[in-house]
């Protein structure tokens, strides 16, 4: 792979970390972090992310990498979906447990779509992961709403667990991983 240089943006020093841990574990490729103010748009995950990819591609004017990130309620059909920052924001973690209250689903997976594009006038690429889990009271102290949400198969919250862990079995992880393939075979 030749060496490149991508511009990741976000203003989220939490995702920034995160991102920069995985994707600097490659060879030839450096991350650099340019915050833009981007819309925060509605629709489907997939079009919010490939629109948000070439807002930013226009701004940056090269190689862009963007996330777009969902907490999805399955007795909720999916909401808040790419809507849980708001959510967040107004209701907090106690409120996010008594949206499903009335509910005995609990179930929800979370998941991120990167775009990639070379730059403005370039083809979007896309890269979802997602992990299955259940909503939980919260528990732990990180960013957003990792206090809430327990992946299958653990008995921590993302919050609970360490940053190398969280890492190897996320969402975000998972499409990194086909974000890696893609760029590796470029």
């Amino acid at each position: 792979m030749v060496s490149k240089t991508l511009t990741f943006v976000t203003g989220n020093k939490n995702k920034l970390a995160e991102v920069k841990a995985m994707l600097g574990k490659v060879e030839g490729i450096e991350i650099e972090n340019h915050d833009v103010d981007l819309p925060e748009l509605q629709g489907e995950p997939e079009d919010i992310c490939r629109e948000k990819t070439r807002l930013a591609a226009e701004s940056i004017k090269g190689p862009t990498i963007v996330e777009d990130t969902s907490l999805c309620f399955n007795a909720l059909h999916g909401l808040p979906g790419p809507y849980i920052k708001d959510f967040l924001k107004k209701l907090g973690h106690e409120g996010l447990n008594t949206i499903l209250a009335g509910f005995e689903d609990k179930s929800a997976y979370s998941q991120t779509i990167f775009g990639y594009t070379d730059g403005p006038g370039h083809e979007v690429h896309l890269f979802p992961g997602r992990c299955q889990g259940r909503i939980v009271p919260p528990r732990g102290n990180y960013f957003g709403w990792d206090p809430i949400f327990q992946p299958d198969g653990k008995e921590q919250t993302f919050a609970e667990m360490s940053h190398e862990e969280k890492n190897t079995i996320s969402h975000r992880s998972r499409a990194l991983a086909g974000l890696i393939q893609f760029l590796q075979q470029m």
